[in-house]
């Protein structure tokens, strides 16, 4: 850990005024694991998660705006907590290779009735790295190619290959040569491009170009891999993924949209893509799929992809998980029975209007990004300059700390606000005013 990232959360365990039996086990915690960043040192310790909050040691809440992105349903809901006891009451917990059960069968029928268009046929997997292997290995197979495109600094998951894909230096730094084959592209960027461009056709031209000519200069790319809305809240135009869902047409080359975070609803439709009027070859789920219970994710691919018959590509211990899918099939049941899609497109639209608002009243918010509950504060040390502003970003994410609000910062200045879709209308504005009260501390500072 660095010296100022101590410094912060000591001074922020203070603020919290962390009870003896709080810090004893965050001290104990530092003993016992190996430590990395992005998960050591910790902020505090969770004795319960309900709802859209979880809960420390000395009891308070905080309305928790990051998640891992595993909330989509909120914490603890009743519905996803009697889906395991149903299960387990018919002690099925687990299914062996090469049989199948009811729950798996039912999840995978549900899911190729929601996916857009043609994707119909499934896979599943413990979590989301393994998902996107099974997506790339899928299209490599399917195609009789082996070279990936995807996108700088994005995150795809921890295995090797999705590291590769990934290209975030922070976690392929150190590690030798990395997957053969994986390219990458610049993403989109209609804020701090390098032209200072702000015509939004100008800008996807440009990034197309280079979509164009890396395709055209590296024969044999199997599948382009990426987000439909990227992990820092960034909305390509319609255009963009259209323009490149033709150019992988063209050239043979898969689309796969990795929809871990993104899926079921929380953009305000139930799969981002569906934002774009487009259908990827392949579509990645995860997180929100186990319901913050389970680790679950999967692919949903179309059925003229169905002829590997003679391979492997998803050989996990807990591929058909009947406690998994009875739980993935209740998240599902939540989404459309409490019409969360319809709400997070509700709610998400007043939360990044209240957003916009502190846009116009703090020149400290560079820009407000993102769709549905799926949304980003871009702080900045000035508009002109557009210099990321980590220091007072990192002293807002204290302040709302201290009063009750969980998110975590992405590119050490974006404010990542990516609640449960259970949140309610009070909420959100508790969560505007605190960042309203933050901002003026931290502009005045």
């Amino acid at each position: 850990m660095t010296v100022n990232q101590g410094e912060n959360i000591r001074t922020l365990q203070d603020e919290l005024q962390s009870t003896p039996d709080t810090l004893d086990l965050l001290e104990r915690d530092s003993r016992a694991f190996f430590h990395q960043t992005l998960s050591t040192p910790v902020f505090e310790v969770v004795t319960r998660a309900e709802g859209a909050y979880i809960y420390d040691g000395a009891g308070r809440r905080y309305l928790d705006l990051h998640g891992n992105g595993v909330h989509t349903v909120g914490y603890q809901h009743p519905k996803v907590l009697q889906a395991v006891r149903d299960q387990l009451d018919q002690a099925l917990s687990f299914a062996p290779r090469r049989f199948t059960n009811l729950p798996a069968v039912l999840l995978a029928e549900k899911l190729a009735r929601i996916a857009p268009g043609d994707l119909n046929r499934v896979l599943f997997c413990p979590g989301g790295s393994e998902a996107v292997e099974m997506a790339v290995m899928m299209a490599k197979l399917v195609t009789g190619r082996w070279k990936t495109l995807s996108y700088y600094g994005a995150f795809h998951g921890a295995g090797f290959q999705a590291v590769s894909i990934g290209a975030d230096p922070h976690f392929r730094d150190g590690l030798g040569p990395m997957m053969p084959g994986a390219l990458h592209l610049e993403m989109p960027d209609y804020y701090r491009n390098p032209w200072g461009w702000t015509d939004p056709q100008q800008i996807d031209e440009e990034y197309l170009r280079q979509v164009r000519i890396t395709i055209e200069n590296n024969p044999g790319i199997a599948a382009l891999v990426t987000e439909p809305i990227f992990y820092n809240s960034t909305v390509p135009t319609a255009f963009y993924w259209q323009q490149v869902k033709a150019l992988c047409e063209a050239h043979g080359i898969l689309l796969i949209f990795d929809e871990i975070y993104t899926a079921f609803g929380r953009t305000g439709k139930m799969f981002a893509c569906e934002h774009y009027d487009i259908v990827p070859d392949l579509l990645v789920v995860g997180k929100g799929f186990g319901g913050s219970i389970l680790p679950f994710a999967g692919i949903i691919g179309r059925d003229d992809f169905n002829v590997l018959e003679h391979k492997s590509i998803g050989h996990f211990t807990h591929e058909k998980n009947p406690l998994c899918c009875a739980v993935a099939r209740a998240v599902i049941d939540i989404v459309e029975s409490e019409r969360l899609v319809e709400k997070t497109a509700e709610l998400g639209a007043y939360f990044k209007k209240g957003l916009l608002e502190l846009q116009n009243e703090f020149e400290a918010v560079g820009q407000v990004t993102g769709l549905g509950l799926n949304l980003g504060l871009d702080l900045v040390e000035n508009r002109v300059s557009k210099q990321r502003a980590t220091a007072p970003a990192q002293g807002v994410m204290q302040f709302c700390m201290a009063r009750g609000i969980s998110f975590k910062l992405i590119q050490g200045n974006i404010l990542n606000l990516k609640p449960a879709l259970v949140i309610t209308k009070d909420e959100v504005d508790y969560v505007l005013e605190t960042l309203r009260e933050a901002l003026k501390s931290a502009t005045m500072a």
